[in-house]
């Protein structure tokens, strides 16, 4: 049965002097503020979209992965899963940079990198932004 996640916004002025809130409605984890400084400058204690979709895809990534090896009869002990989103203003968001290192009982770097490759492909949030190039820096820790 297909779920649904909710969050919303609520912004008040410009886009250079405005500020906003994003609220994870679904969770009920908090209220982040943001900001366009946030976004294309310095986050001083506030997040951007591309800080959310980095959260993400570094969560999914990591849940994918993390089955894949188990389906491979290796599962993970840590995973340590960053993304690292660019965005550059005027442009929009240039590119993921996915980096696992992971602490994986009985398998070998190839075998790890290959499942880490194929976590990446499979991955929803991965597939959700394919419009993007997303690269991948994999190997066991």
């Amino acid at each position: 049965m297909p779920t649904t996640r909710h969050a919303t916004t609520v912004w008040e002025g410009t886009l250079f002097e405005g500020a906003g809130k994003v609220t994870l409605e679904s969770s009920g984890l908090g209220t982040f503020d943001v900001s366009w400084p946030a976004r294309a400058e310095a986050a001083n204690g506030k997040t951007s979209p591309e800080e959310l979709i980095a959260a993400a895809h570094s969560s999914c990534f990591s849940m994918a992965f993390s089955n894949g090896l188990a389906k491979n009869e290796t599962p993970a002990t840590r995973l340590n899963v960053t993304a690292d989103v660019e965005f550059t203003p005027g442009t929009g968001i240039t590119g993921i940079k996915l980096t696992v290192r992971g602490e994986v009982p009985g398998i070998d770097n190839d075998k790890f990198v290959e499942l880490a490759q194929a976590a990446k492909e499979g991955c929803p949030v991965s597939q959700a932004l394919a419009g993007t190039t997303i690269t991948l820096d994999a190997a066991l820790a």
